[in-house]
This record gives C-alpha cells, structure tokens and sequence, in this order.
C-alpha cells in the first residue's frame, strides 16, 4: 500500500463515516427539535399531535426523494466528469448544510438543509464507489477495500450517538456557548429559542468532514481505467436506457428492489426505534418519577443515546463480517443470506416483544437487527461494481442506491408512521403500535429480500467489466 493508496482509504472511510453519521442524525435530533418549534409529539389529554407526524414523514422522506432524484444526476455525472470530482463537491455539499441545519428556527429551514445534506449524501455513496472499485482492481484487495472502508459507515452512526450523548451532558451542565441567528439571515422566519440546545450542535458537528478533505484534496488521484478512457476517446457515453439492456435489465430491477427493501428495514424499523424509548417499562417507570420536564428529557434522550450506541455497535460488526466473509464465500447470493435468514427471526422478536416489554432485551435485539440490515449496505457497495461496465458503473450504482434505496426504501419511514396510527394495529399506546408496526414492516422486508435473492445475478468474474 503506498501512501496514495492510504490517502484514498483514508478520505473514503472519512466520507463514508459521515454519510452514515448525518442520515443518523435525524431520528436522535427530530424529535427536541420539533418540540423547541412548538410541535409537540402528543396534545393536551394524551392525543397524538397531527402536525408532528406530518413533519416527521416529511423530514424522514421529502430530502430522501430530492436525494434520490438528484443522487440519479451524480451517477450519470460520476460516469460523465470523473469520479474524484463528485466525491469531492458531495462532502463538501453536504457537510455544509449539516452545519447550516444547525440554525435552523422553522421545521421548514430544518426541510430545506435536510434536503441539501441528503443530496450530497446520495452523491457521494455512488462516487466513493466506483472511484474505489477501479482504484484497487485486484480482487482480493478490492473487496477488503471496500468492505473496510465501508465499515466506517457505521463507525459514523456510533460516532454520532456519542457526540449526541455528549452534547445533552453539555447542555445540562450549561456549558454550550449560546447560538444566535443574525435577522440578516434569517431568510425562513421564526426565531432560536433555545440557544444551547444539544440537537443544534448534533447537527452542527456535520461540518467536520470538509475540513480534511480541503488538506487531502491534492493527494486524490483519479480513477486510472475512467481517465485513460476519457483521454482515449474511447469511453462510452453513460445512459439510464443502457441499464435496461437485456443483459443488464434483470440485474437493474434486482438490485433496485433488494436495495429499496435493504433500506426498508433500516428506515421502516431500526429509525423509529427512538421514538419507541418512552414506552419501554424501565423507561416508563423512571419517567414517572422524574417531576421536571427537563428531567423527563434528559432521562428519554439518555436512554436513546444508549440504545443507539449498541445498535451502531452492531452496525459495524456487521460490515466487518461482511468484509470478512467477502473473500472467503464466492456465492454472491449465499453470502447475502448469511445474514437474511437471522435478520428475519431477529425483527419481530426484537419490535414486537423487546421494545414493548424490556430494555435489556431491546439492547441485544438492536445489535442484532442492526448486524444483519447494516452489512446488506457493505454488500451492495462491494456487489454493485462487479455487475456494471466502466461507463455505467456511477449510473448502474446510482440507480439501485438512489432510486432504490433513497426514494423507495426511506419511504418506508412514512408506511410505518402512518401505519402505527390505526386503529386496527395492536397496542395500548402510541409507542405500542410503532413497535408493533415496525416488527411487520421490518419482517416483510426481510422475507421480500430473501426471496428476491433467487434472481440475484452472480458476477461473471471477480475482474470488474470493462
């Protein structure tokens, strides 16, 4: 390994450490948010406030349409202008309007930057890719490269429980200095209300990526194979029609569905799991002797800080598994299931029975959930360049991952949301029929992706194709 090659490793698992850590942000965040802006989850009398889930499905799924719409645009552009290019301008996009949510006064300023973040999230998965893939041709290397690499990706959404956590001691102690928007940029109304809040510098944190990358940015090199290509004339022109192509159809509607269903477990269960927290017995019980609203908070946001870092933790020995097993099962199908099959028995077990009756069961049934949905990411990520030619590597990748996964599969977030608030749905309380509803949702998707793995293409070599 020479140090470009470490220098690429490094800026990758950078940028694939916050992709994860600001879509993560959300559900630790949404919640205080929308209170301090005056939308609380329930109304006098213990009525579930309308207007928080409207603002709740909007936030989960409106940034993951424009993600996904714009994600579709990087992928042809990756193809179009090099893959060193787009990596660059998504980190930069996105860490950015992270730092910028960090002010926001309305629900519809926090829409807005959501919106910027995720696109630069949705572009930089598919750049990061690709400029990887081709970086390390050798296979062996290139599976541990990607499978290492990606492994940051959870390290991110560990890494923002803690900053969470973190940022709530802070608050509580009245350390944080105070955040003030000047009226000469408060182009969306509304006003701060709690100056020091922890869900402000959560956000705020997103800025850090850009700061190595502008000190790495002239050690990037370009993708060797893509700029000898382009030199040559000879690269082809990349084309949303040309994934449909009979030899490449199967694996495009393929991939995009298992994607979308990937991301249905993330967002349809494993993301609702925060607001499930006040429900679990513990939990109930220490809310009710708590007299203050401040220390009903600190007590649900510490709670929620802790079950993350045990579902993060899971997260990352999923992808390290992944990248274990990568080179050592050659079926692409059967290493997938290594993780289907336990993922189906762990769903409900974990929504429909920990996270209604025990915290200490929902501690272990996070880890595992989170195991089995987070490695199918890693997957993906070494899978989907193997399948696709030099030309429509970006578009193939950005297909299956935004349209798939961004658009259809965040959407799950609203089906669960919506969901839980009818009446037919079992459960005694709001948090009851979320838990519920995320065990279906969870289960469904899982059994639809183990399925579809019958019709998943196996690579016709372990040499990408040119």
């Amino acid at each position: 390994m020479t140090f470009t090659m470490w220098t690429v490793c490094v800026i990758a698992a950078i940028g694939f450490t916050f992709d994860t850590y600001e879509l993560l942000m959300l559900p630790l965040v949404l919640r205080p948010a929308l209170v301090e802006m005056g939308i609380p989850p329930v109304l006098e009398g213990g009525v579930a406030n309308p207007a928080f889930k409207t603002w709740v499905s909007l936030l989960f799924y409106l940034p993951a349409v424009l993600g996904g719409v714009f994600g579709l645009l990087g992928g042809y552009l990756t193809d179009r202008v090099g893959r060193r290019r787009m990596l660059t301008f998504s980190i930069l996009l996105y860490a950015l309007a992270a730092f910028a949510s960090g002010y926001s006064t309305t629900p519809g300023m926090l829409l807005f930057f959501r919106c910027l973040t995720f696109i630069g999230v949705c572009l930089e998965f598919v750049a990061a890719i690709a400029w990887l893939a081709e970086l390390f041709p050798e296979p062996r290397r290139r599976e541990r490269v990607l499978g290492y690499t990606q492994a940051f990706g959870s390290a991110g959404g560990f890494l923002v429980a803690l900053v969470y956590g973190w940022m709530v001691h802070l608050e509580a102690a009245g350390r944080l200095p105070q955040i003030v928007l000047p009226q000469s940029l408060n182009f969306f109304g509304g006003q701060v209300t709690d100056h020091d809040a922890a869900w402000r510098y959560t956000l705020m944190s997103g800025l850090l990526p850009a700061l190595p990358l502008i000190v790495i940015r002239p050690f990037l090199p370009e993708s060797p194979e893509w700029k000898r290509k382009k030199e040559a004339g000879t690269l082809k022109r990349p084309s949303i029609a040309a994934i449909f192509s009979p030899e490449l159809r199967r694996t495009t509607i393929v991939t995009t569905l298992m994607f979308a269903f990937s991301f249905g477990a993330a967002f349809g269960a494993i993301q609702q799991m925060p607001r499930m927290i006040p429900g679990v017995p513990q939990v109930r019980a220490q809310l009710t002797k708590e007299t203050s609203p401040a220390e009903r908070k600190a007590v649900e946001e510490r709670t929620v800080s802790s079950v993350t870092k045990w579902q993060e933790i899971g997260g990352i020995v999923g992808r390290l598994l992944l990248a274990a097993l990568a080179v050592r099962i050659a079926s692409r199908r059967g290493l997938l299931r290594v993780f289907l099959i336990p993922g189906l028995i762990a769903m409900p077990v974990t929504f429909a029975y920990a996270a209604v009756n025990d915290l200490n069961w929902l501690y272990i049934g996070m880890f595992v959930v989170a195991l089995t949905t987070i490695a199918q990411f890693s997957f993906w990520g070494n899978y989907l360049p193997r399948v696709y030619p030099i030309h429509l590597r970006g578009t193939g990748e950005s297909f299956a991952a935004n349209i798939g996964g961004r658009m259809i599969g965040t959407g799950f977030a609203a089906v669960t949301t919506m969901l839980a608030g009818m009446e037919w749905i079992p459960g005694s309380s709001p948090t009851e029929k979320l838990a519920y509803t995320a065990a279906g949702v969870g289960t469904l998707v899982f059994a639809a992706n183990l399925l579809l793995s019958c019709w998943l293409p196996e690579p016709r070599a372990e040499a990408l194709p040119d």
